[in-house]
C-alpha cells in the first residue's frame, strides 16, 4: 500500500538524517490505578513506547524532556472553578476512568494528569520556539469540556497548551487534526471562543453534529485502504496554521475494545507519516489520544518512529517491554545484592558454635529479606506501591508445607498489611526442575470490590495491578537459580487465561482443550466465562465441563517436545454455554485440586 509521493520524499530525508524530535516523558505518567485495564487501558503504555523508544536509539538522549506539572492557573484558563475543585474527590475522578472511587488515589492521579497537561502546553511552546515536532507520551485528553470530563479524560491538555499560547501572545491559527476513533468533542467545546482555529477528526463513532469541526465518521471495519484515503483528503482540506495539536489515536487498531475502525499497525504508521511529511517545517505536537489494546503501546512508539526517523518497520512481535526491562536490571544485580556472600566469617564461625544467633533464612537457598526488597525497589516495584499509598516495607521469609514463603508487608494509614504472598519450591515437572508456584497473592486491601471491580474466584481483596511485574520477577528468580521454568496450578479459567501468551499445560491433550476454551468463550467476560464453568454452565459433548486445574509451566530454558496432540485435541473439542437460568449441577473437581487463585496455602 503507498502512502504517497510527499511521504516517500518525508521519508527519505529521514533515512539521510534523523529527525530531531523532542519527547516528553516521566514515569509518574503511569496511572496509580489497579483495576483499570478491564477496559483494554493499559497504565503502563506510556512507559513501554518509551523503553523502546530508548532501546531502539530512535529517539536520541539529548531528545527526552521531562514535564513540570500544569498550575490550577493554567487549567482555570479552560475549566470552570468548581469543575476543577470536583478533581480533589475520589468519585469524579472514578467515574472519569472507569474505576471504584477505592482504588483512587486522588494526589497521585492528579499528579499523573497535571504532568501530562504540563507537558502538553511546554511542548506547545517549545514546538513555536524551535519548531521542532514534539512528542507527549500522555496526552489528547478531547472528551474534556469546560465544566465536564469522561472517557479518560479529566481535563484538556490540549486547550490548555492553546489558551497558555494565546497567553504568551500567539494569534496564529491553531489546527487540531484529531485521529483518535472517537470524536472531539470535548475540544470543540473548549475552542469554541477561539477567534482562529480549526478541527478535523476522522472517527469511528458519532455523538451527534459538532459545530465547527469538519469531521468524517467511518463505518465499523473501515481499515487501512479506505482510511487512508480519507485522511488525505481531511489533509487536502486543513488550512494553513502556525500550529498544529495531532492526536494520533492507538484505538483505531483492530482488536481495539473502544474503537471499531481494523487498522492494522502498519497502517497507523502509514497514518502517522503521512501527517509528519503534510506537516513537515510546521509546529507540531503530537498525542496518544486513546488505545486499548495489547497493540497500543507499539502504536505509540510507532509516532516516535514516524517523526524521527520515517521508518515502517515493524516493532518486533517478540519484543516484552517488561521482560526486556527488567532482564537489563536484573543483569545489573550481583549477588551480593540479593544473597549471602557465601564467604566464611568468624560471624559463622560464632553461628556454628552456638555463640550468637543464627543469620536469617534464605529463600530457596538463596536471596535474603533485603535482596528482594532491593530488588523490588529497583525494579520500581516499591515506587509504584508507594503511590497506592503504602510504605514503610518489609520481606518477612517462613517456611509453608509444601514450600517456602515470603510475604511484603506494608504499612498505610498507620496499619500494617500483606502486600503480597509467595509460597515457593523448587521441584521437578516433566522432568526439569523448575520454580514452582504453590500460591501466589497480590494484596490491595485498600481497595474495594464493587460493580465496576467484581471478585473473582479466590480473592480476599482486590489484587494490585502488578501480575506481570511479578510474573518477570519470578522467571528472573528461576533463571538466576539455574532452572528450566516457572509452574503453577491455576485453580480457576481466569487464572490460567491470565497466563496463557507465556504458560501452557504440560500436557499437550489439556493445553488443546483450554485453547478450545478459550477460541468457545471468546466474547464472554472474563467473570462471566469462570463463573459459568465453575457453575457447570459450560458444556463438553453435551455435559458440563468441570475444571482441569493441571500445571502449567513457562520454559525458559529448554522447549517440550512436537505437541501435535495439542493441535488434534483443540479441534475435537467445543465447548457451549448455557444461560444462567438453565445451569446443570456443576461438576465436582477432586477434593485435592480445589484451590485459591494459584493454590491455597495450608495453615
Amino acid at each position: 500500500m503507498g502512502i504517497g509521493p510527499r511521504a516517500l520524499l518525508y521519508r527519505l530525508r529521514c533515512l539521510l538524517k534523523r529527525r530531531e524530535v523532542d519527547v516528553w516523558y516521566d514515569p509518574a505518567y503511569r496511572l496509580p490505578f489497579t483495576g483499570v485495564e478491564f477496559s483494554g487501558l493499559d497504565p503502563r503504555r506510556a512507559d513501554f513506547a518509551a523503553w523502546w523508544l530508548r532501546q531502539s536509539r530512535a529517539i536520541a538522549p539529548g531528545w527526552w524532556r521531562t514535564p513540570r506539572r500544569a498550575s490550577f492557573a493554567e487549567l482555570s484558563r479552560v475549566h470552570d472553578t468548581s469543575f476543577l475543585e470536583s478533581m480533589a474527590r475520589p468519585a469524579t475522578l472514578a467515574a472519569v476512568f472507569g474505576v471504584d472511587p477505592s482504588d483512587v488515589p486522588v494526589d497521585e492521579v492528579m499528579r499523573t494528569v497535571r504532568l501530562a497537561t504540563g507537558g502538553t502546553i511546554q511542548a506547545a511552546g517549545e514546538a513555536l520556539r524551535r519548531n521542532k515536532p514534539q512528542l507527549n507520551l500522555v496526552g489528547g485528553f478531547h472528551h474534556a469540556g469546560p465544566a465536564s470530563a469522561g472517557g479518560f479524560c479529566p481535563v484538556n491538555d490540549i486547550a490548555a497548551a492553546i489558551a497558555s499560547v494565546r497567553a504568551d501572545g500567539f494569534t496564529g491559527m491553531v489546527a487540531v487534526l484529531d485521529l483518535d476513533a472517537h470524536p472531539p468533542d470535548g475540544i470543540a467545546a473548549c475552542l469554541v471562543r477561539d477567534p482562529n482555529h480549526w478541527i478535523g477528526s476522522i472517527s469511528g463513532s458519532t455523538w451527534g453534529p459538532l459545530a465547527g469541526v469538519d469531521e468524517v465518521v467511518l463505518p465499523e471495519g473501515t481499515g487501512d485502504g479506505p482510511y487512508l484515503e480519507t485522511l488525505r483528503a481531511l489533509l487536502d482540506r486543513m488550512p494553513p496554521a502556525g500550529l498544529v495539536f495531532v492526536i494520533a489515536g492507538g484505538d483505531v487498531l483492530h482488536g481495539d475494545r473502544l474503537g471499531k475502525l481494523d487498522l492494522t499497525l502498519d497502517g497507523t504508521r502509514r497514518r502517522n507519516v503521512a501527517v509528519a511529511a503534510h506537516l513537515e517545517g510546521v509546529p507540531s505536537v503530537w498525542l496518544p489520544g486513546g488505545g486499548y489494546s495489547k497493540n497500543a503501546w507499539k502504536a505509540l512508539a510507532g509516532i516516535g518512529l514516524a517523526l524521527s526517523t520515517g521508518s515502517l518497520d515493524p516493532i518486533p512481535e517478540s519484543y516484552d517491554p517488561i521482560g526486556q526491562r527488567f532482564s537489563r536490571i536484573a543483569a545489573k544485580l550481583d549477588r551480593a545484592h540479593l544473597s549471602d556472600s557465601g564467604d566464611l566469617t568468624d560471624s559463622d564461625l560464632a553461628e556454628a558454635l552456638g555463640l550468637r544467633p543464627t543469620r536469617q533464612r534464605l529463600l530457596l537457598g538463596f536471596y535474603t529479606e533485603v535482596g528482594i526488597e532491593f530488588a523490588l525497589q529497583r525494579f520500581g516495584i516499591l515506587d509504584q506501591l508507594r503511590r497506592l499509598g503504602y510504605d514503610h516495607f518489609r520481606a518477612e521469609f517462613g517456611q509453608q508445607h509444601p514450600g517456602e514463603r515470603i510475604r511484603i508487608y506494608g504499612e498505610a494509614e498507620g496499619k500494617e498489611h500483606v502486600l503480597l504472598e509467595l509460597v515457593l519450591e523448587r521441584k521437578r515437572v516433566a522432568g526439569h526442575p523448575v520454580l514452582y508456584v504453590h500460591w501466589l497473592s497480590l494484596r490491595h486491601p485498600k481497595a474495594v470490590f464493587s460493580l465496576v471491580r467484581p471478585r473473582l474466584p479466590g480473592q480476599e481483596v482486590p489484587g494490585l495491578g502488578l501480575a506481570r511485574e511479578t510474573g518477570e520477577m519470578l522467571a528472573l528468580m528461576a533463571l538466576r537459580l539455574e532452572l528450566t521454568g516457572v509452574a503453577y496450578r491455576p485453580a480457576h479459567f481466569h487464572t490460567a487465561f491470565a497466563g496463557r501468551h507465556h504458560f501452557a499445560f504440560v500436557d499437550a491433550a489439556r493445553e488443546g482443550r483450554f485453547q478450545a476454551l478459550v477460541r468457545d468463550l471468546k466474547g464472554m467476560p472474563l467473570l462471566d466465562a469462570t463463573r459459568a464453568i465453575d457453575e457447570g454452565r459450560v458444556l463438553l459433548d453435551g455435559k458440563p465441563y468441570a475444571w482441569e486445574p493441571d500445571e502449567m509451566v513457562m520454559w525458559l530454558r529448554e522447549h517440550p517436545e512436537e505437541r501435535g496432540e495439542e493441535a488434534l485435541e483443540q479441534e475435537r473439542c467445543h465447548f457451549t454455554v448455557l444461560p444462567a437460568a438453565a445451569a446443570a449441577p456443576p461438576a465436582s473437581p477432586p477434593a485435592s485440586l480445589a484451590a485459591g487463585p494459584i493454590g491455597k496455602p495450608r495453615p
